[in-house]
This record gives structure tokens, C-alpha cells and sequence, in this order.
């Protein structure tokens, strides 16, 4: 499956995550599209079940996989209103690594994040 959009996979089961999802959709208006995983992971080989219950998954039209702080920037800076923070994340290392971990550790406490985030 080819798309013409970069993809976005996330927990369709995840309150928080759906809430997010479509703050971003609005904020990206067209230039991503997003699917729960356990509804489209099948048409994306490149990932798996696992990588996609850690954390989201963007592919890209050319199969490019980004998972992820990464990913979320990456969809943002598509949309066109948050691309200067895809430019720290990719030329500052501190910057990266600690979204990442910041990434990590809200995805494990979802259920807690999930009450802050109404």
C-alpha cells in the first residue's frame, strides 16, 4: 500500500492517544493521515504490533519508519505550524534524547497523563 500522505499509527484503544490524535489532526490538517494500529498495522510490514504499543509509528510514503518524539515532530512539521521543533530534535543530541525520554515516560504512565490532558 502506497500512500500519498505520511501515515501516523497510534493506539486506537488509548484514550489519551485518541485525544491527542486529533488535536494533531487539526493542527496538521490533511498532510498526515492517522490510524489506530490495531486497524491498519497490516498494511505496514516495516512495523510491528510491539513497536506500535511503545510508541506511535509515521511512515512515510517511501516506507520510511519514524517512531517516537521523532515521529510527532516529524507529523508536526508536516502540518506546517510546529517545524522548528523537528530542527532541534534532529541538530541538537540533548534535545533528542531527552524528548525521548520525556516520550517514553509519558507513554508508560498514559493512564495518569491521561487526566492532565482533558
Amino acid at each position: 500500500m502506497t500512500a500519498l500522505v505520511p501515515t501516523l499509527l497510534y493506539d486506537g484503544d488509548c484514550g489519551f492517544c485518541r485525544r491527542w490524535i486529533a488535536k494533531w489532526t487539526r493542527l496538521t490538517a490533511g498532510k498526515v493521515d492517522y490510524a489506530p494500529y490495531q486497524e491498519a498495522i497490516s498494511a505496514y510490514p516495516q512495523v510491528t504490533e510491539s513497536q506500535c504499543e511503545e510508541a506511535v509509528q509515521l511512515i512515510m510514503p517511501d516506507g520510511e519508519v519514524f517512531s517516537g518524539a521523532r515521529a510527532v515532530f516529524k507529523a508536526l512539521a508536516l502540518g506546517g505550524r510546529f517545524s522548528r521543533l523537528l530542527w532541534p530534535y534532529e541538530k541538537l543530541p540533548l534535545f533528542g534524547r531527552l524528548t525521548e525520554f520525556f516520550y517514553r515516560f509519558v507513554a508508560r504512565h498514559r493512564t495518569l497523563y491521561s487526566k492532565f490532558s482533558r
